[in-house]
């Protein structure tokens, strides 16, 4: 049988690993470890054949003590309230992290969007967001996309609310499309940030990111825009996936071929794009690689196939993507973890730069944006790195360390009312 993976244990352990090193009282990191929040709503939504089928939504508010709540709505068969409790919680983390004045929050529905028209997923998104509409705004918790939610999905969000409102309120969501206040640089601000930190992380470390072998798990709007900054940059892309399979070519991917055969026929097919191989997502996990880049679900790497792991460099695009049992061995391999709360964080980072160019009536370059998205990365890489040379631990714990630290130290300042 398949090993059963906690997520949310599983982030609570990755806080409690790191208790040791922050001057914080207990109550404080016991008050951090829990959602502020919890919201489960169960309403209809009328299919294309006539009938009414329920769905199960979720929001959790984790903390906001830095800022408003801030995180992504994602549709997906698994979702599920324990999932969502732990995503919630890494983006408090990671808003922390790169110091953006935010706290965490996540948000989905149990669906198949594969499976659903146009109209039925508009149909369930904006009952959704009527269920939740007293819990959202734009001082109080900002929702953005996520797992196959899309710019066009924020639309109807924002449009919803805007109705509830009897105003436009384009600042209730970020990721939204240009032409309704969504930022420039926005759709590939994550795989970009993905790059930006591996980057870093090549210098530091004293591997070339020109010429690197680099296998991707994903090809969404992080693994694919990743697989694209990576190739610009003379990275060599040997493996590329999606949920149903990837390919492979040890020497380098027809990258270009691949992901126009993707856009095509929503998968890839080796024996249309030439110069590759069939290989399952495992066999991607196992490739004899120079960086690994899990950009599709948590819980990819388990203590069960961290062994097989090969890349000398791991870059975590997608949320909870290794447990803590996955983290030992990799450590013990020496294998390098850019740890998701950084490395992903180019997504938060530019939806921080949309709210406040909304709240404002702003709008900046790409240039002033790409920038901006930079030194943010960079400044918290550097940060980060530091500690785990100071505190002598794995990437990983250096983020906690400097993530929770900013969060409790907040807490701290404000005190417990009353």
């Amino acid at each position: 049988m398949p090993e059963v993976i906690d997520s949310l244990k599983n982030a609570q352990r990755q806080v409690d690993m790191i208790a040791k090193y922050l001057k914080v009282d207990e109550g404080i990191l016991e008050k951090i470890k829990v959602s502020r929040r919890e919201i489960t709503v169960n309403f209809p939504t009328k299919m294309d054949d006539g009938t009414v089928k329920i769905f199960t939504g979720y929001r959790v508010q984790h903390n906001d003590t830095r800022g408003p709540f801030k995180g992504g709505i994602r549709y997906h068969p698994d979702v599920d309230m324990n999932e969502t409790k732990a995503l919630a919680m890494w983006m408090t983390w990671k808003t922390a992290v790169v110091n953006i004045p935010f706290g965490g929050a996540k948000g989905g529905v149990q669906c198949n969007p594969k499976e659903m028209s146009e109209g039925e997923l508009e149909r369930l998104t904006r009952r959704f967001t009527w269920e939740i509409s007293p819990f959202i705004g734009p001082d109080v918790d900002i929702p953005a996309p996520d797992v196959y939610t899309t710019p066009k999905v924020m639309a109807w969000i924002m449009d919803t609310y805007s109705i509830i409102k009897g105003r436009a309120v384009t600042g209730v969501v970020t990721g939204k499309p240009l032409e309704l206040g969504g930022s420039l640089g926005r759709f590939e601000a994550t795989g970009k940030g993905v790059v930006i930190v591996t980057a870093k992380a090549c210098q530091e470390y004293g591997m070339a990111l020109e010429g690197a072998r680099v296998a991707i798990q994903g090809s969404g709007n992080v693994g694919g825009v990743a697989a694209d900054y990576l190739n610009r940059r003379g990275a060599k892309v040997v493996a590329i996936s999606d949920s149903k399979g990837g390919i492979f070519n040890s020497n380098g991917l027809p990258l270009e071929k691949a992901m126009d055969c993707k856009a095509r026929h929503d998968r890839f097919m080796p024996e249309e794009i030439g110069d590759c191989e069939a290989i399952t997502n495992q066999e991607l996990l196992a490739l004899d690689c120079d960086i690994l880049v899990l950009a599709a679900l948590g819980n990819v790497l388990t203590a069960e196939n961290a062994g097989a792991v090969r890349a000398k460099m791991i870059v975590e695009g997608a949320n909870g993507p290794t447990t803590t049992e996955a983290d030992e061995i990799l450590n013990d391999k020496g294998i390098i973890v850019l740890p998701d709360i950084l490395a992903n964080a180019g997504g938060v980072i530019v939806s921080y730069f949309e709210w406040v160019q909304n709240l404002q009536e702003l709008l900046w370059s790409e240039e002033e944006i790409s920038s901006r998205l930079e030194n943010i990365l960079e400044r918290s890489f550097n940060e980060v790195v530091t500690i785990s040379k100071d505190k002598k631990v794995p990437l990983r714990m250096a983020a906690y360390i400097l993530g929770v630290g900013r969060v409790a130290k907040a807490h701290e300042l404000r005190g417990i009312y009353p």
